[in-house]
């Protein structure tokens, strides 16, 4: 029986990254051998590192391997531009390599080295969408060194790559803030073992099961945990679920942001850095409405000493219930791959880049302002669905058909960083723009939240507007162009 000791690891890219994973293989002697290294550098063809022979080039050469079936390919080219990524992914797939890993891009590898528990199986979303940029992690962090840093949402797709990130920065603590047991159980023990592994320093890392929606639990916790820096990623966020709930999608989001700006200025919080969405813009939906709202909340959020920025962006490629993960399950099943129209189209970004821009945006930002994500061009959805149903050796239309179903309640069928009131100015750091304009105007503010407050939590006096759905669409349609309030909403 062949055991993991017995697999051969072909590292495609000799240079520092797969010099360093091929260490790591040696030195561990658990988890194979390296046969080979294949490079295209004309220099490095021929030669041998640490006895590992370097093959090339990797066209050339790919087809000619004689493979076991637990032989390995993994590409440690972290600089790799998506099409070189595309040829090689397509090359190794020819030469009949069943498992293919690749490192994370060279801002997530720190100082130089590579780490094997980096390495990951390929998915599509390394194939698709721009180049992200390069940010050098530890410069970004330098703000966060010494400080205690709070995540809320932290088990999430963006809470939990802000984490891992956020090893990186010096932080005197980190605490890992959410309502979901076993998000945080699983965030915080995937930080330890990369702890373990030398990936990071030594913070302190604290998980803390809690719950945004209680106003006194916000005011004691934050009071006790002291965070110098807040990076507030929580939220219910899935359009069709909160247009079915969406006294709960107010709750959340709007009442549990403003619980945590308030508890974060009493507590001596320094500065608060909010997750917005592109969707706030010309809002249609629920939880667009509940968006604007708490990005409204926050930008007012300032007192003596708490900076409250605000950062806005597109989608983020492989995020947990979207577009990805569930044309993945389609395919699996065989199609067909549900999509709106096919004149759809989104902003995307991969989860490693939209976090690195998040907390970099944390260190050049100044409180009370308003931040865009460059996030390039739109995104077609279905040729999206197009490249994944091939990356899966498929072919679109023949194999795997792709079905339209319309727009659903919320849902739009292309979406802007900025609305027409609202002007995009450099802030010197490339991929990060403020927005001007179209301030919050805080009476308005304060008397939607009024009227909404009374829906979402029991008041004696108006006890018929209590999680009263209908009420809460006429209000928010009232005061939010765009919102609308279906004659066949039910009351509750």
């Amino acid at each position: 029986m062949t055991t993991q000791r017995n697999r051969r690891i072909y590292i495609i890219g000799a240079g520092f990254a797969g010099i360093s994973i091929a260490q790591e293989i040696r030195s561990k002697g658990v988890f194979g051998e390296v046969a080979a290294f294949l490079d295209d550098d004309p220099a490095k063809i021929g030669t041998r590192i640490d006895g590992v022979p370097v093959l090339g080039p990797i066209a050339d050469v790919v087809s000619l391997i004689r493979k076991r079936p637990t032989d390995e390919a993994l590409i440690a080219i972290p600089g790799a531009s998506r099409e070189k990524l595309r040829r090689l992914h397509e090359l190794l797939e020819q030469a009949e390599f069943t498992r293919i890993r690749i490192l994370p891009a060279v801002s997530q590898i720190i100082d130089g080295h590579a780490h094997l528990i980096q390495a990951r199986e390929m998915d599509p979303q390394d194939l698709l969408g721009r180049v992200p940029i390069q940010i050098g992690l530890k410069e970004s962090l330098a703000y966060l060194r010494g400080r205690r840093v709070l995540v809320t949402g932290a088990g999430g797709s963006i809470g939990s790559e802000l984490c891992r990130q956020l090893l990186s920065g010096g932080a005197q603590r980190l605490f890992l803030f959410g309502h979901g047991e076993n998000s945080i159980f699983e965030i915080d023990r995937e930080l330890r073992v990369l702890q373990e592994e030398g990936i990071g320093e030594r913070a302190t890392i604290v998980p803390v099961i809690g719950e945004l929606q209680d106003r006194d639990y916000m005011r004691f916790i934050l009071a006790r945990l002291r965070a110098d820096v807040v990076f507030h990623a929580a939220a219910y966020k899935h359009v069709p679920m909160l247009e079915a709930n969406p006294v709960g999608a107010v709750t959340n989001n709007v009442f549990g942001t403003r619980n945590l700006v308030e508890a974060a200025r009493e507590a001596g919080t320094e500065r608060l850095v909010f997750i917005s969405t592109d969707k706030v813009v010309n809002p249609v939906g629920v939880y667009a409405a509940t968006k604007l709202l708490a990005e409204q909340i926050v930008r007012r959020g300032d007192g003596n000493r708490l900076a409250c920025i605000a950062v806005r962006f597109g989608n983020v490629l492989g995020s947990r219930g979207s577009i990805i993960p569930i044309f993945r399950k389609q395919i699996a099943r065989g199609g067909p791959l549900t999509i709106t129209s096919p004149d759809a189209s989104r902003f995307f970004m991969t989860i490693p880049e939209a976090a690195s821009l998040v907390l970099k945006a944390g260190g050049v930002g100044t409180g009370g302002h308003l931040y865009a994500l460059d996030m390039g061009e739109p995104v077609s959805i279905r040729e999206l669905a197009e490249q994944m149903i091939r990356f899966y050796g498929y072919e679109p239309d023949h194999d795997i058909k792709l079905e339209y179903i319309g727009l659903r309640p919320g849902e739009k069928l292309s979406e802007s960083l900025t609305s027409d009131l609202e002007q995009t100015e450099p802030t010197g750091f490339p991929r990060i723009h403020r927005i001007c304009g179209a301030d919050p105007d805080e009476q308005e503010l304060n008397a939607i939240l009024a009227e909404l407050e009374k829906v979402c939590f029991l008041d004696p006096q108006y006890p018929e507007w209590y999680r009263n759905r209908r009420k809460l669409r006429e209000l928010l349609a009232a005061r939010i162009p765009g919102i609308g309030s279906p004659d066949d909403e039910p009351q509750y």
